[in-house]
């Protein structure tokens, strides 16, 4: 008797805990911020990042809302990024390459010296390969 009830009681036990860890991933994957702005459409997606990095690279060193900028640019790159680079459809176009020769360097100064100003000569670069990759981007290549 006693040998059965301890059988249930483990096997409840274990049913509860993956129950448990089961709904912790549904509520974890259906969960998002809502602050994304990519919407699954490369064109789309990769003219918004252009817009928004040019205006975050464009802001004043002193300007109060900088660095939450910066830190929302590091997270819609790598959001850029991880959702782009595995589709073999994309990452062959020169638009692609072009752009993620300007994240990357975007994101290698954000993480690297996050409290040092944008130096001028890669602001001035990575505006230039934006809109290279903006231009691309539209133009279907």
């Amino acid at each position: 008797m006693f040998s059965a009830l301890h059988r249930l009681t483990r096997h409840l036990m274990r049913f509860t805990v993956a129950a448990c860890l089961g709904l912790c991933l549904m509520l974890t994957a259906c969960s998002g911020d809502g602050a994304s702005i990519l919407t699954g459409d490369y064109v789309e997606d990769t003219v918004a990042v252009v817009h928004t990095l040019q205006s975050t690279i464009a802001m004043a060193q002193d300007d109060d809302g900088r660095s939450e900028a910066e830190s929302s640019a590091t997270a819609l790159i790598n959001d850029y990024m991880s959702r782009y680079r595995p589709r073999p459809q994309v990452n062959g176009l020169s638009s692609f390459t072009t752009m993620q020769t300007a994240l990357n360097s975007l994101a290698g100064h954000y993480k690297t010296y996050a409290n040092r100003p944008l130096p001028e000569t890669l602001r001035t670069r990575v505006d230039k390969e934006l809109a290279k990759a903006e231009k691309a981007v539209v133009r279907g290549s």
